[in-house]
């Protein structure tokens, strides 16, 4: 064989064997692929089944790898699927997991099958379980996040072979045990963070070989023992986070060494002794938090030297001496805790100009100097409290040059001199503590222009003079407590405008008036203390409407008379004294009445109730109905019983006298008047006469088709509306009916939403009935108006709808017979000075038989009337569940709704309402927590007009429904 022969065959097996060795390594190939995605399959298979759906692309894919003459090898690339990296070689180099819904453990998953691993991210899931040993094997891993889950147990001291590891993030979860020394094997670590689990035992020493770390945050665990020296061999470390552990010993000085550290956060543990001074050289230093440990000593002046500072927080120790002179010497620190300590001496005058400051809390110390030197103007500062040291002087006017100030609090110190009223300028401020100091003068009136105001505490001073009506513009206010200063006049109604208000004290002052009826408007008020006072006359039963009410106290005062009945429906009231006042009668069946100790109820002079140390009422007592007399013109209704008994006389007397009287009507004295008056009905008949000069039509205020109705004002201040009857001739029996109807409806019920109702006259000439005048008049009128409706805010609007239902549900099953008024709409709903709507009219009210069809003729207002009255003639309270459905979408529309009724339907959304014009158009758009009530309101009133009677919500379902949509959010 010739040389250029062999030269040939040499080459061919060459060749032979390339392909040989390059099939084999393909093999190779294949098979770790195929084995690291049938790992990550078995692993899915035992997740649960809600993590699938974001690992759809993980199936069994295969494609052709290896075609020989004899055999086809094919391999599972898991390249493509959703979270997988890998190298060029197809084998996985990273599981990225993060925030897919995962919820399973980690034991199924081989981590020793992924030599080539070098990143997995599998936080924000629902991991449990313990971290497997095998994670040891991931020798090329470099960032380990595993946060955010729910795994326990400790952490594998395995985790030490992970010498390529950079990042390790532990964090939220419920890992327990020791912190493994093994961990500090990992010497190319830049993060580690372990916070938030339940990890105790020591900080291991070994931590101090990570010299590489830049970031160590250990926070939020249970770890105790001291902070180990080594720490500071940590030269590259920019975050130390120890805090909320159980750490305790010294601050080691070797902490000085962190030249790098940024953060340094130690508070809320047990560390003591004193600050190293070697804290001075951290001169990259910018937030340090010692707060919330045991420290003592006094402040190193070193602080002073970190030039960087930008946040100081030392409270809550017992560090002792003056502050450093030197604090804020760079003039870039912002946020300064210093409070609740044993410091003294003055304020430093780098502090006193150090205007970068936006958060300053002092508090709790033994500060002194004069407030107006030692505090100068800060652009920025938004919180500065000064309260409980001994700061003397008089409020500066600078104060309200810090244009940014939410909250000023300068309680328990020697402020003397009056509240100057630049204040004023603080219009940011949401929380002013004035309290415990000996401010004299008035309440100023530019408090009304703090607008954005939330708190006002200026109780334990001087102040004298009254409440300022300007007080009534801070709309925004939830906490007012003027107490213990020398405040006099009367109460202001403006205090009804604070409809946040759920704190007000006004204690131990000088208040000689009435109680005003308007704090019935402070729906949110939990705590209400009028106590040690000189206020007189009897408790407003519109203090009844605070249903969030928890805690009152009327102690101390001259109040007098009956305590109002309503107090029983106050169920969440747990708490009340009344004691040292007039007060008379049974006390309300009330759990805070029956369960208040005698010491809350003594010192009245006529008090009585099944009370341990009260006298038991006497029955007739206990159920005599009683009626305030109000002024001279007020009139009381005698009992449900004996009204009923006459006014069944009535109605036979003339119907005797229809069948006795010839058509010649004969003429009666014009001094016959018969009425159920508690004063001489003459009198009254004649005062009213002389109010309307014989009802002359310039006193008319609205005209019905049973009467008239008048404006009488007897005396200065005490208003009331008369309806006129058009006739009560005997033979005209259905005004007759109407008249009698009204007077025995109005008399047997008692809510604060119904027309309150006062007594009648019947004479020869007029008779009338007599009601409490509403100021602001009908409804209707109110709506019709274009100026008036666009005074009336959705707010207001919402309110009225919640007044009517509430009567409505009061009328139907709280009074028995039910009473079905059969002619609610806008006309019928009456207006106060408040907008609280009063329902009216009760002519053609119907009292339910029990047992019985309750069949009547047609009657009520056009457009409000339930369609099946038309047909059936039967009256029931769903009729009324009907007009009120109506009645709602007119608030809401601002017109009666007509065809607009027909073209809603639920569900629908706020979008649909804009494009229905459902809404009133003369209004501005409601915020988004008023869109939500009235879509609420919509879809009930939509409820409230089905055809179908018995598909009609009651309406105490609707009531309750209302009081539930009121509080939404």
């Amino acid at each position: 064989m010739g040389l250029s022969n062999l030269k040939r065959v040499f080459s061919l097996v060459s060749l032979v064997l390339f392909v040989v060795m390059s099939q084999y390594s393909s093999l190779d190939v294949a098979s770790n692929s195929t084995q690291e995605a049938l790992a990550l399959l078995k692993w899915k298979a035992m997740l649960q089944n809600q993590s699938h759906s974001r690992l759809s692309s993980w199936t069994l894919s295969s494609v052709n790898a290896i075609n020989t003459s004899t055999h086809l090898k094919t391999k599972i690339s898991p390249c493509t699927w959703f979270g997988i990296s890998c190298n060029h070689a197809g084998s996985i180099t990273s599981i990225n997991l993060t925030s897919a819904n995962l919820k399973g453990t980690l034991h199924e998953l081989s981590f020793s099958i992924f030599p080539n691993l070098a990143y997995i991210d599998l936080s924000r899931n629902e991991l449990f379980g313990f971290i497997p040993a095998q994670i040891g094997h991931l020798t090329n891993l470099n960032t380990l996040y595993l946060s955010v889950n729910k795994l326990s147990g400790s952490i594998p001291k395995e985790i030490g072979n992970l010498k390529s590891l950079l990042d390790l993030d532990l964090s939220e979860n419920q890992l327990s045990g020791y912190i493994p020394p093994s961990i500090g094997n990992l010497s190319n670590l830049s993060v580690l963070y372990l916070y938030t689990n339940n990890l105790s035992g020591t900080i291991p020493m070994e931590i101090g070989h990570l010299k590489s770390l830049s970031d160590l945050e250990l926070s939020h665990n249970q770890l105790n023992g001291s902070i180990p020296p080594s720490i500071g061999n940590l030269s590259n470390l920019n975050v130390l986070y120890l805090y909320a552990n159980n750490l305790f010993g010294t601050i080691p000085m070797e902490i000085g060494n962190l030249k790098s550290l940024s953060a340094l956060k130690l508070s809320h543990n047990q560390l003591n002794g004193s600050i190293p001074h070697s804290i001075g050289n951290l001169s990259n230093i910018k937030y340090l938090y010692l707060s919330y440990n045991n420290l003592f000593g006094s402040i190193p002046h070193e602080i002073g030297n970190l030039l960087k500072l930008i946040t100081l927080v030392l409270s809550q120790n017992y560090f002792t001496g003056s502050l450093p002179s030197n604090i804020c010497r760079s003039g870039s620190l912002r946020h300064f805790g210093i409070g609740e300590n044993h410091l003294l001496g003055r304020i430093p005058k780098y502090l006193r100009n150090c205007t970068s400051l936006i958060r300053v809390r002092l508090q709790k110390n033994h500060f002194i100097g004069n407030i107006s030197e030692d505090f100068g103007i800060y652009p920025n500062l938004n919180f500065i409290d000064l309260s409980h040291n001994k700061f003397y002087g008089e409020i500066s006017s600078t104060w309200g040059k810090c244009s940014q100030l939410g909250t000023l609090n300068i309680s328990g110190n020697n402020i003397t001199g009056s509240i100057l009223p630049e204040i004023q300028n603080s219009t940011e401020l949401h929380e002013l503590d004035l309290s415990s100091n000996h401010l004299v003068g008035e309440i100023p009136m530019e408090f009304g222009k703090l607008t954005s105001l939330n708190k006002l505490i200026l109780t334990g001073n001087q102040l004298f003079g009254g409440i300022p009506h300007e007080v009534g513009l801070l709309t925004e206010l939830e906490y007012l407590d003027l107490s213990i200063n020398r405040l006099s006049k009367s109460i202001p109604g403006d205090l009804g405008y604070l409809s946040k208000l759920h704190y007000l004290n006004l204690r131990n002052n000088q208040f000689n008036l009435e109680i005003p009826f308007q704090l019935g408007k402070l729906f949110q008020l939990s705590e209400l203390d009028l106590s040690h006072n000189l206020l007189k006359g009897e408790i407003p039963s519109q203090l009844c409407n605070l249903e969030s009410l928890v805690y009152l106290n009327l102690s101390y005062n001259k109040l007098s008379g009956l305590i109002p009945t309503c107090f029983e429906d106050m169920h969440g009231l747990s708490s009340i004294d009344i004691s040292y006042n007039e007060l008379e009668g049974p006390i309300p069946n009330n759990t805070a009445f029956r369960d208040a100790p005698i010491e809350a109820l003594q010192g009245n002079k006529g008090l009585c109730g099944n009370v341990s140390g009260l006298t038991p009422c006497k029955a007739l007592i206990s159920h005599k109905h009683v009626t305030r007399k109000r002024l001279i013109i007020s009139f009381l209704v005698s009992g449900a019983l004996g009204l009923l008994i006459v006014v069944t006389l009535m109605f036979f007397c003339f119907r005797r006298k229809k069948q006795e009287l010839p058509k010649q009507r004969r003429s009666v004295n014009k001094d016959e008047i018969l009425s159920i008056l508690n004063f001489d009905g003459k009198i009254m008949y004649e005062e009213i006469m002389s109010a309307t000069e014989n009802f002359d039509a310039k006193y008319c205020i609205g005209r019905g088709g049973f009467g008239s109705v008048y404006k009488a004002q007897l005396l200065p201040g005490a208003i009331l509306a008369v309806k006129k009857s058009h006739s009560l001739q005997p033979d005209e029996i259905e005004d007759q009916k109407e008249f009698l109807n009204e007077i025995r409806a109005l008399t047997e019920v008692r809510h604060r939403n119904i027309v309150k109702f006062f007594g009648f006259c019947i004479h020869s000439q007029h008779s009338f009935l007599v009601y409490e005048y509403l100021e602001r008049g009908s409804l209707a009128t109110f709506l019709s108006n274009e100026a008036t409706a666009r005074g009336l805010d959705w707010g207001k609007r919402v309110n009225i709808l919640k007044g009517v239902c509430n009567a409505l549900s009061y009328i139907h099953h709280d009074c028995f017979p039910p009473i079905v008024h059969r002619d609610i709409s806008s006309k019928n709903v009456l207006l106060d000075s408040e907008y609280e709507a009063h329902v009216s009219d009760f002519g053609i009210a119907k009292f339910l038989k029990p047992n019985s069809s309750n069949s009547t003729q047609l009657a009520g207002t056009y457009g409000y009337i339930a369609p099946e009255l038309a047909y059936t003639m039967k009256v029931t309270e769903k009729c009324d569940v009907y007009s009120f459905g109506v009645l709602a979408l007119e608030v809401i529309n601002g017109k009666h709704p007509g065809d607009i009724i027909h073209t809603l339907s639920s569900p629908f959304t706020w979008e649909d309402l804009l494009l229905s014009n459902v809404l009133d158009e003369r209004l501005p758009l409601p915020p988004p927590t008023i869109q939500d009530q009235l879509i609420a309101i919509i879809k009930l009133a939509i409820d409230c007009l089905d055809s179908n009677p018995k598909s009609r919500p009651t309406m105490n379902m609707v009531s309750h429904m209302f009081s539930a949509i009121t509080k939404l959010p």
